[in-house]
């Protein structure tokens, strides 16, 4: 769950925020308690993996579509039974 940030906050406590953002937090900016962006961590867009806590994030948030699950124990058994 990303954590509120007000402007304010981000203004006064500016070392704190970005602090938690390299520790790999999401935070949402908002003005008058309203939403207005996103503050996600920098990625290295060399890098193609993706920690593993990321993927459970999404994973918990988005779940997995029940055929790529099957399809996969399929292709897992197959490499099993060869």
């Amino acid at each position: 769950m990303q954590r509120n940030v007000s402007v304010r906050e981000l203004r006064n406590d500016t070392a704190a925020v970005v602090e938690a953002i390299r520790a790999g937090e999401l935070l949402t900016l908002t003005v008058n308690r309203q939403p207005v962006a996103d503050i996600v961590p920098h990625r290295d867009s060399r890098n193609p993996w993706l920690p593993a806590s990321d993927l459970r994030r999404i994973v918990e948030h988005a779940g997995a579509d029940t055929e790529l699950l099957n399809d996969l124990a399929d292709i897992r058994q197959a490499l099993i039974d060869e």
